[in-house]
């Protein structure tokens, strides 16, 4: 959970304990109106990481990547996938799953949904940028 909230700055909406013996945490994914809900528990194992099993986050800039990754503590790996070698930076969270950090934006279709997703991004954007100098 520390990679995404702490090193990644997705802000944390919210947290549950114990709901039918499930654990779970709420990270925004700014300037998309969607979020990230991270969830342990229950009686089955635990999933298992894949090279293919990505989480893409589109960053907009090489900058905003290169700053995201500054904070990661942790060396890219070898994408599985030739394309995001030439667009992104790829690392594996603790647990061994794939975190892909664009350098590309994410173009929505909805008009709405791109302003919003615009004035987020830059509000992101500026805050990593903050921290990072």
């Amino acid at each position: 959970m520390r990679f995404y909230r702490d090193r990644l700055l997705l802000p944390e909406l919210g947290r549950f304990e114990d709901h039918a013996g499930y654990d779970g945490v709420f990270l925004s994914l700014p300037g998309s109106g969607a979020h990230l809900e991270f969830t342990s528990g229950g009686e089955h194992a635990p999933p298992q990481s894949h090279p293919e099993t990505l989480l893409v986050l589109y960053l907009g800039d090489w900058e905003t990547v290169r700053a995201a990754a500054g904070r990661l503590d942790a060396l890219p790996i070898e994408p599985a996938n030739p394309y995001w070698a030439e667009h992104a930076l790829t690392f594996a969270d603790p647990d061994g799953f794939r975190v892909v950090l664009a350098a590309e934006d994410w173009n929505a279709d909805d008009e709405l949904t791109d302003r919003l997703a615009d004035t987020g991004l830059r509000r992101y954007r500026e805050l990593l940028r903050r921290l990072g100098n």
